[in-house]
């Protein structure tokens, strides 16, 4: 069975480098994604690098009802300054940012990967949560909070 897959892109009307520097400020996440709530850098980590670890805190809601939350440790598996930033959480979702310059604008697809979950857990993700969708609704909604914050 192949992977399961979703992404989100939006353009921004900064430059590359800032967008990049953004996203790649995992400390950031917190302001812009519906799900992470904050991140930190781990030790010996500073900043981002491959190789790089870091804690991200999350939480999933359905109106003001908390269904869950969990604190996931990531390692940054590609990291090309203004061009892509990559990371998998828990060794097992392979999330991954692109940016492309447009003449001063940048475009930006978040886009994430993980194989296929099996027993209840396939059920439970993929027929009642319906995980992959709230995803990329959430991808969506990082990206058009991330556009918000730097084009103001």
């Amino acid at each position: 069975m192949g992977m399961v897959e979703g992404s989100a892109s939006t353009v921004i009307n900064r430059p590359a480098s800032e967008v990049f520097d953004a996203v790649a400020d995992v400390t950031r996440m917190g302001e812009w994604s519906p799900e992470c709530t904050g991140g930190r850098w781990v030790v010996p980590a500073t900043g981002p690098a491959v190789g790089a670890k870091f804690e991200g805190d999350n939480i999933v809601k359905i109106g003001p009802i908390t269904l869950k939350r969990w604190t996931t440790t990531s390692e940054i598996t590609d990291y090309a300054p203004n061009e892509v930033f990559g990371f998998v959480a828990e060794g097992y979702t392979s999330w991954r940012y692109e940016f492309r310059d447009h003449d001063g604008a940048t475009s930006v697809t978040e886009s994430f990967s993980h194989k296929p979950h099996e027993g209840w857990q396939k059920f439970v993700y993929g027929t009642v949560a319906r995980r992959s969708n709230a995803m990329v609704k959430g991808m969506q909604q990082t990206l058009t909070q991330l556009k918000e914050t730097l084009e103001h």
